[in-house]
């Protein structure tokens, strides 16, 4: 099966060539402070030159200003920018023509009515990262380790590629596939030992569960 992978939330060059051999299709560097995958952009920048080629580099934000993603953008070597806040669609699409990449624009789910923001973003961004809706009042936007209900997606007609995340692990990747007919998927905490901290084992077990090897 021809799924892309996303190993979101990488700090080490160890865990970026595990990804690579696995035979990951891009890596994620989340520039979020509370987040404790956040990076440094001094680090940010070498980590990304130790990327194959091949292997997309993106570039996780929430709700940056322009000041925040010049200064990521100028400092990292990057392939896509993903918006995982509450950017509007007309901050997708400011974002996508000032720096000239392609943008992946996260939307939470956690019941019907929110499926109406696919549409919207669908019209502007590149990609689309469909995710868990976090629960009131948590601190991070993604990254939580928690699904959704896939039966949501059932019969979803897609203008853009899009990237099921949320809640997904080596046990659960291949149901998710199978159930949503995703294409691509993204994982963070799913890979973890703990809190931003990735275990080569379990990111090489992810990706060839999602690749059903």
């Amino acid at each position: 099966m021809d799924t892309r992978v996303k190993i979101c939330g990488l700090r080490e060059a160890a865990h970026v060539e595990a990804a690579a051999r696995a035979g990951a299709a891009y890596v994620g560097f989340v520039f979020f402070a509370r987040s404790p995958r956040h990076l440094a952009l001094d680090d940010a920048g070498a980590l990304a030159l130790t990327v194959p080629q091949g292997v997309a580099k993106v570039a996780l934000t929430v709700d940056a200003t322009d000041a925040e993603l010049d200064a990521i953008t100028e400092a990292v070597p990057l392939d896509m920018l993903q918006l995982h806040g509450k950017e509007s669609p007309a901050r997708v699409a400011e974002v996508k023509a000032r720096y000239g990449l392609p943008v992946m624009k996260a939307v939470g789910l956690s019941e019907r009515a929110d499926l109406a923001a696919l549409d919207l973003y669908q019209g502007v961004a590149d990609q689309i990262l469909v995710d868990a809706k976090p629960p009131k009042g948590a601190a991070l936007p993604g990254g939580n380790g928690l699904a959704f209900d896939w039966t949501l997606l059932l019969g979803r007609v897609w203008r853009r590629p899009w990237m099921l995340a949320g809640g997904l692990t080596p046990g659960n990747v291949a149901l998710a596939v199978r159930s949503t007919n995703a294409r691509q998927v993204d994982v963070s905490s799913g890979v973890e030992t703990a809190p931003g901290i990735k275990d080569s084992g379990l990111i090489a077990a992810f990706v060839a569960a999602a690749q059903g090897k």
